[in-house]
């Protein structure tokens, strides 16, 4: 797994600027299966998942749940049949910020098992 799966969050005061273009460009290189969306102005790290069924997709929701509580770092999750949809960003400061990539990054480990 990347680097940024053994990182931890920092806490986000809310007066940092997001991710400059460089910054997002070289976290993004660690995460291949994740894209950038722009939703009302917003950079936002988004992936689907596939599950065989609900069951898996609703335990893997649990999974990045606990782990966005260990973090105190909370995603967009949308569970249904056979797929989870994961969006991270910072709401504080309108974007993205280094603690969207580890989170990221932590969900792709809790998929990989």
């Amino acid at each position: 797994m990347t680097e940024l799966a053994q990182m931890k969050c920092e806490a986000c005061r809310g007066d940092e600027p997001p991710a400059s273009q460089q910054e997002i460009k070289g976290m993004i290189q660690d995460l291949p299966e994740w894209e950038i969306l722009e939703v009302e102005g917003e950079k936002r790290l988004h992936r689907n998942f596939s599950f065989k069924d609900f069951a898996g997709a609703l335990r893997f929701t649990n999974q990045v749940g606990e782990a966005a509580e260990k973090e105190d770092h909370h995603p967009r999750l949308v569970t249904e049949w056979g797929e989870v949809g994961v969006t991270w960003w910072t709401h504080k400061i309108g974007g993205l910020h280094q603690n969207d990539f580890i989170m990221a990054a932590k969900t792709d480990q809790l998929f990989a098992g």
